[in-house]
């Protein structure tokens, strides 16, 4: 869970447009398929979910993503000892896990579309009302 730091969003809105958000990190496109699935919720806070292979969650990703958010709550997504990825079952399981999916099912019937409310409020004269 987060915030888009006050002042920051057209700069994400920029990066996103650029493809530049989250360049040079390993996760690659996977910060333009987390804005696109990212949701708001109605006191302002962004939700993703992120699939990611650090011991830390987000170990990597972290500088890139607080160039632009207030990070609120990182968190795993369920206990570590059941995926299978990091207990070592099935190396990269979790691109495809059931798990996963549902997380971003469940994520996708909250609030609004993150970047359409994002690009909305970039576009209006005087920038955003964040």
């Amino acid at each position: 869970m987060a915030r888009v730091k006050p002042g920051r969003e057209s700069a994400l809105v920029r990066a996103i447009h650029e493809r530049t958000l989250g360049k040079g990190s390993v996760a690659g496109d996977e910060y333009l398929r987390n804005m696109e699935e990212a949701r708001l919720d109605d006191d302002d806070t962004v939700r993703r979910v992120e699939v990611c292979f650090c011991l830390t969650p987000l170990a990597e990703e972290r500088s890139y993503w607080e160039e632009y958010f207030e990070l609120l709550s990182v968190k795993d997504a369920h206990s570590r000892k059941n995926c299978r990825d990091l207990n070592g079952q099935e190396a990269w399981a979790c691109c495809e896990c059931d798990c996963t999916k549902r997380f971003e099912q469940r994520l996708a019937q909250r609030g609004d579309p993150f970047l359409k409310r994002l690009r909305l409020d970039t576009s209006k004269p005087g920038g955003s009302d964040w």
